[in-house]
């Protein structure tokens, strides 16, 4: 599944703001990559997409999921909390998200 944004898909959004330092920021981006692949086995998950500031200091995870309790039992589930344990190591904001409005050009 592609990820889409749009208000009328009901999904749950998850943004994962991480504070790194800038030696450390491809570390965390490929760590967060090589760990989709769990995620993608959890029921509910729609999508992730991982991005990096130009200046370093923040990598961001949003995630799409089907609904929050898809995600609580994702976060009950050992193979999906280790490597996430890793990641929150670094300082982030954590944050559950509806969507409400898009507008395209």
């Amino acid at each position: 599944m592609t990820t889409t944004i749009n208000e009328k898909d009901g999904l749950l959004t998850v943004i994962n703001v991480f504070t790194v330092e800038p030696d450390q920021q491809q570390t965390l981006v490929d760590h967060l990559v090589s760990n989709l692949a769990t995620a993608k086995k959890q029921e509910g998950f729609v999508s992730a997409n991982i991005h990096k500031s130009l200046d370093g200091t923040r990598v961001i995870n949003y995630a799409q999921w089907t609904s929050k309790e898809a995600l609580d039992l994702a976060l009950q589930n050992q193979e999906f909390m280790a490597p996430v344990k890793v990641a929150v190591e670094h300082p982030h904001d954590f944050h559950m998200y509806e969507v409400v409005h898009t507008v395209q050009a």
